[in-house]
């Protein structure tokens, strides 16, 4: 199998972006892919084993550097209520950029098999440990509550990011995600508020 850098790989993992996300993903097939990447059907198999495999890359590569991203920027704020306002807004930007990438992470990875789910479960735990890291951030100082369950936390962040995500892909981009940052914010930060901490604060 080829190294999975160059060009042709870059051109392969953009093109399956635009055709599952026009097409769905069980009707992008591998022979559409080639074709919008201007590469012959058999240069994706020296890349891919299969279309499970650009899905799963697809996801690897996008995601993977949108956590990187993350993760550096996490390192330059130090209270966990400001990371985690900066991880909604870096979270929203970086689908609203992108109406593709949004349909194809948001819907068509719902419709994948098993072995997909399986592969970007994967590349999401590093996401997900960002969230655990604010959240028990905010425990040590103080500002969330110290009886918190860091799992239950974090899927509720999580889930609420890819609930307003899909939400605005289903009523076709008619709003800006930006513009719910700073709502989702306060939900969170009243919603795992330590009030007794607070009290003490005013």
């Amino acid at each position: 199998m080829a190294k999975r850098t160059g060009e042709k790989y870059e051109a392969i993992i953009e093109a399956a972006v635009r055709v599952i996300a026009e097409y769905g993903y069980h009707n992008a097939q591998v022979s559409k892919i080639a074709r919008e990447a201007k590469v012959a059907d058999g240069t994706i198999y020296l890349y891919f084993e299969n279309k499970d495999d650009v899905l799963i890359s697809l996801f690897s590569e996008k995601m993977g550097t949108f956590i990187s991203r993350v993760e550096e920027e996490m390192a330059q704020v130090n209270s966990a209520v400001d990371q985690l306002y900066k991880l909604i807004r870096l979270h929203f930007e970086h689908l609203e950029r992108d109406h593709k990438l949004a349909i194809v992470t948001q819907i068509e990875l719902r419709q994948s098999n098993p072995e997909v789910r399986k592969g970007i479960g994967e590349i999401l735990k590093r996401y997900l440990d960002v969230i655990d890291g604010i959240v028990e951030n905010g425990m040590r100082e103080g500002v969330f509550r110290p009886d918190l369950d860091v799992r239950i936390t974090r899927k509720m962040i999580f889930g609420t990011l890819d609930e307003t995500v899909t939400s605005w892909i289903m009523n076709d981009h008619k709003y800006r995600l930006l513009d719910q940052v700073d709502a989702l914010h306060r939900l969170f930060v009243y919603g795992m508020g330590n009030y007794h901490q607070m009290d003490a604060d005013a």
